[in-house]
């Protein structure tokens, strides 16, 4: 394993997890968002992250067993929205209901802080790779 194969896998989860907390931004702005593009409430959004081998055709055996980490889609809740009687509001049914989007505040905002720690350790794994690549460097002369 080289430095380059540790600074491209902990890339890899640092541009993960910016599409995490993307993702999960964009939940908590819709959060009472009636209507959408698509039509109907705003669905809420969940990254699908998947590993992708790292390895190449000379790779040796703690190689071969890298992963990197790549979103493969956003997924869509397939829940049904959750209707709210508010008869005044302008997208009201004529029995007075609402359909408002199915994002919990707190579930969002968890998700944001696993995303940002998670962010940080992928960081810190930059930042000692690179401390490592400097302290080589310095070796060599």
């Amino acid at each position: 394993m080289t430095l380059s194969d540790i600074m491209d896998i902990a890339t890899s989860g640092l541009l993960a997890q910016r599409a995490r907390l993307a993702v999960t931004a964009s939940n908590l702005a819709n959060a009472e968002t009636t209507r959408s593009a698509e039509g109907g409430p705003y669905r809420r959004r969940d990254p699908i992250f998947a590993a992708r081998s790292a390895e190449d055709p000379f790779a040796s055996q703690l190689d071969r067993s890298l992963r990197r980490v790549e979103v493969t889609r956003i997924a869509l809740d397939p829940r049904p929205p959750l209707p709210r009687y508010q008869p005044g509001h302008p997208d009201a049914d004529a029995q007075g209901f609402v359909q408002f989007p199915r994002v919990n505040p707190v579930e969002e905002m968890t998700n944001m802080m696993s995303a940002a720690r998670s962010f940080q350790a992928n960081l810190f794994s930059v930042s000692k790779a690179r401390q490592m690549a400097e302290a080589l460097h310095q070796i060599g002369r």
